[in-house]
């Protein structure tokens, strides 16, 4: 017993067309993601003032530490939604890895930017979510 995609989507050009959309909206998720990760760690590698700094949290990095963490997260994520748009094997288990660096990274970001990173970790697992959903192999059938 599975769930409602075992085989379900194979037979009607609706279903495949909701699948393919899927995998369309995990790939725009996470590359809107990305982006915001990538102007994020931009933002502290320039140490930009509209930052906001807590002295008072327990794992706390430095600005630039913080930043190269959110550019490299951002710029995989990015590179992995491209993966997602062209169906690769490879971006489907990269994004489900990398989202969910992303919301252990936005966890740990939560003191400096609250609402940047529940944005961050909401879209996170509606990716998981997609990608782990999303069933290539009925696009061919």
């Amino acid at each position: 017993m599975g769930n409602s995609f075992d085989g379900a989507a194979a037979g009607s050009p609706v279903k495949r067309g909701f699948v393919f959309g899927i995998s369309i909206v995990a790939a725009a998720l996470l590359f809107v993601a990305g982006v915001i990760s990538i102007l994020a760690g931009i933002s502290a590698l320039n140490k930009d003032t509209l930052l906001v700094l807590n002295d008072d949290y327990v794992f706390k990095l430095d600005l630039t530490s913080w930043g190269w963490i959110h550019l490299i997260i951002g710029i995989l994520a990015v590179i992995i939604a491209g993966g997602l748009v062209v169906a690769a094997d490879w971006a489907r288990v990269a994004a489900i890895i990398i989202a969910a660096l992303s919301i252990i990274t936005q966890f740990l970001w939560l003191p400096y930017y609250p609402a940047w990173a529940i944005l961050i970790i909401a879209i996170d697992v509606i990716v998981i979510w997609a990608v782990a959903s999303w069933k290539p192999n009925a696009l061919a059938e």
